[in-house]
């Protein structure tokens, strides 16, 4: 089956180190897909909050000549998928007709593509080998993904003997992925949604400093938190309301799991035995 124009866009930037401000250039051009050929590059600059030299300097860092000759390939990549996507609104009287549905319609897109991705289910497998053959696992995830770090870690306890979920930053954080790494550690799997804090960027850096390798649940591919990580699962991030939606970064806390269950099967399933026998001699759980 034939990728899918969002996935062609980011094979744009496969192998390239982008500048913050192209990052941001780059997201914008994910973000806003349908129209992403059609605007100029003016538009795109104020879009993506960044100069219109940027936008130039950015298409040739892509190997373009210029803008026009990105924008053209852009045309060409999205004209097929906006006539699909036309036709088959034309079918259908389901449209969104408020806020509330509209920004579930863009959480189910967003898990469209987040399956699309994982038709290659490498990356995942990979992940999961790493996490669940680092004794012990550090788990870090801070202020809006503190909740996915922390689930993640619960339910990754029960199939790993030595999960470590790190609540400190700065220095005292670095101490922990010191003594991590001198207890055996070889990944750290990190959390980092927007707003981006600093602080988790830095985290990040302070791991592979520390000798661990990274793998980062981040919103996209071109998020600042990808370039100081060595594997990257991007899961898109809702953000028509107030506050952002998770359903694809959560989705990828199970997948994360599952992927670790598989790389270790019989070790994780004796874990699991293990638990549901001692939840039973305990009664943790109501019948």
């Amino acid at each position: 089956m034939a990728t899918s124009p969002v996935q062609r866009v980011l094979e744009l930037f496969d192998g390239q180190r982008l500048t913050p401000a192209q990052r941001r250039i780059a997201r914008c051009l994910v973000d806003h897909a349908g129209r992403a050929g059609y605007l100029s590059s003016g538009d795109l600059a104020a879009l993506a909050g960044v100069s219109q030299p940027s936008v130039t300097r950015f298409a040739t860092a892509l190997g373009f000549d210029g803008y026009p000759a990105l924008r053209d390939r852009l045309r060409v990549t999205f004209d097929g998928y906006q006539h699909a996507s036309s036709t088959v609104d034309a079918g259908s009287g389901d449209a969104p007709t408020n806020q509330y549905q509209r920004a579930l319609s863009a959480e189910i897109a967003n898990l469209q593509r987040l399956s699309e991705a994982l038709r290659d289910p490498a990356p995942l497998a990979e992940a999961g080998r790493l996490l669940i053959e680092s004794r012990p696992l550090p788990v870090f995830g801070m202020r809006a993904a503190a909740a996915l770090a922390s689930s993640f870690a619960y339910f990754a306890a029960k199939v790993h003997p030595d999960v470590r979920l790190l609540r400190e930053q700065g220095s005292l954080l670095a101490d922990r992925l010191e003594q991590a790494h001198a207890a055996g550690a070889v990944a750290m799997l990190a959390f980092v949604l927007p707003r981006y804090p600093r602080e988790a960027v830095d985290a990040l850096r302070d791991a592979r400093a520390a000798g661990l390798r990274v793998v980062t649940v981040t919103d996209s591919p071109v998020s600042p938190a990808a370039a100081e990580s060595d594997l990257v699962l991007p899961a898109a991030v809702g953000s028509r309301l107030v506050f952002d939606l998770h359903a694809a970064p959560s989705a990828m806390v199970t997948m994360l799991l599952q992927a670790m269950c598989d790389a270790a099967p019989t070790e994780t399933q004796a874990r699991l035995e293990a638990f549901e026998r001692s939840a039973a001699t305990r009664q943790v759980f109501l019948p």
